[in-house]
């Protein structure tokens, strides 16, 4: 008698209809948790759905749905689901695969699918060396045992495929245990450490460095032991105005040095120690990055400036500014630059934003360019629990692999001697998967003995 007979705890959580309503449970509120932007400020929820709507949403933790403790209260159940039914069916498995197959009786052969009986013109000797050849010749393990005055020849293949499902089980489980691990609720709620685990955000204009991020859902800061940098940022758009592709150049700096370098894309994000940051979005800014080169000797400066502002280069006596701009929505197309040496009228002219103007004066030639300035947004995020979901993804690719492709297969052969020079062979043989395709090899390998 099984524990689950005995006891209704574990007959309620060893029940497979428990395990398969918890999975489409938890299958619907992930696609909910897929239609319903996660992570954003209330006032997104609100002027989306409607204020009642945002309220239900924010009662049922919708927003950060994956980390609710509704959710992983699931999780937890669903685990716990899978842990007692494992627990409950897997000594039984157990059992069956530490059986000795020499151990069974003659009269339970009749009992198997698959059974075909032949006859040899040979002696008994010869009939089971023939036998136990063309065994090990396919692959078997071939074991002989004398069973009531005749001998019964037994192979088996693939007996640990039995436990295909409960590696399944096993990866899921672990799959559960790195995401809770890498759970921002996880490691404030139960772990009291914000920093553990976290998901947050970063809007970095260009030039500017921070070493905190924004925390998702408590809009908390939640500091970082080095400085991340915007070094650049840089975007393409396609002729309609929309972003083709955009890249933020960065670096990492400690105690005011930069020991790293990387460009951050969209599907390449940058790890370090543990945080990974990708590239999320950007915001242009109605100011310019102005670049300024006297070609003559090299004399060069860099300004921040915005519209109607005039800018003097002391240095190098120079007055600019930008006088007039044409938009594409928030994007600069092209700007009207004034550029004076006090020598002259000064110069008027357009320039495209990210292009080298050269301006003649009569004293020298200046190198001009002028770049819109970017903030790149950027997600910082860091699980601690990824590799253990990756370990378990692997582990469970392989037990479906094992449960799904490969089965335990037994075969019998018993032989009686009939006559001195006469042998009758009585096969069996079963499978616990794919009986189609064993049922052909079984006839392949009689047909095979008796040529």
């Amino acid at each position: 008698m099984t524990m689950s007979k005995n006891n209704a705890f574990v007959s309620l959580f060893a029940s497979v209809q428990l395990a398969l309503f918890l999975l489409f449970f938890l299958a619907t509120t992930s696609i909910i948790g897929t239609i319903v932007p996660q992570n954003n400020v209330p006032g997104f929820y609100v002027e989306r759905y409607g204020a009642k709507t945002a309220q239900f949403f924010q009662l049922l933790a919708i927003p950060d749905m994956y980390n609710s403790w509704w959710f992983l209260g699931l999780l937890g159940v669903f685990s716990l689901n899978l842990i007692v039914c494992s627990l409950e069916r897997l000594p039984q498995v157990l059992r069956m695969m530490r059986r000795d197959i020499r151990a069974t009786a003659p009269n339970h052969l009749q009992a198997f699918p698959f059974r075909q009986e032949i006859t040899l013109n040979t002696t008994l000797d010869l009939a089971t060396e023939r036998v136990r050849s063309l065994f090990s010749q396919q692959g078997w393990s071939p074991a002989t045992v004398d069973k009531e005055g005749a001998i019964l020849i037994a192979a088996q293949k693939g007996v640990w495929s039995r436990l295909g499902v409960y590696v399944v089980h096993l990866s899921i489980l672990i799959i559960l245990m790195g995401a809770l691990i890498g759970s921002s609720t996880v490691a404030e709620k139960i772990l009291r450490q914000p920093t553990f685990a976290f998901k947050g955000s970063i809007m970095l204009p260009e030039g500017q460095a921070t070493n905190h991020i924004t925390a998702f859902k408590r809009g908390t800061h939640i500091d970082l032991d080095f400085h991340l940098r915007c070094d650049d940022f840089t975007i393409e758009y396609y002729p309609n105005g929309m972003p083709k592709t955009y890249r933020s150049d960065v670096s990492i700096l400690e105690r005011g040095q930069v020991v790293q370098t990387a460009s951050i894309e969209v599907n390449q994000p940058l790890t370090y120690k543990g945080i990974t940051f990708y590239q999320s979005s950007y915001q242009p800014y109605q100011q310019y990055l102005v670049a300024l080169v006297r070609q003559n000797d090299g004399l060069e400066t860099r300004e921040l400036v915005t519209t109607a502002q005039e800018v003097k280069w002391a240095q190098g006596g120079i007055s600019f500014g930008i006088i007039n701009r044409e938009s594409q929505g928030e994007v600069t197309r092209r700007l009207k630059i004034w550029f004076s040496d006090g020598k002259g009228d000064p110069s008027i002219f357009w320039v495209n934003p990210g292009k080298e103007t050269l301006v003649e004066r009569s004293d020298a030639t200046y190198r001009l360019t002028i770049d819109q300035l970017y903030a790149t947004g950027l997600q910082a995020t860091k699980d601690p629990g990824v590799d253990l979901v990756y370990a378990g993804c692997i582990l469970m690719l392989a037990g479906l692999y094992v449960a799904f492709f490969l089965s335990h297969r037994r075969l019998f052969v018993l032989i009686r001697r009939e006559e001195a020079q006469r042998c009758r062979l009585f096969f069996a043989g079963d499978a616990n998967k794919n009986r189609v395709g064993f049922e052909k090899k079984f006839s392949e390998l009689i047909k095979m003995l008796g040529s």
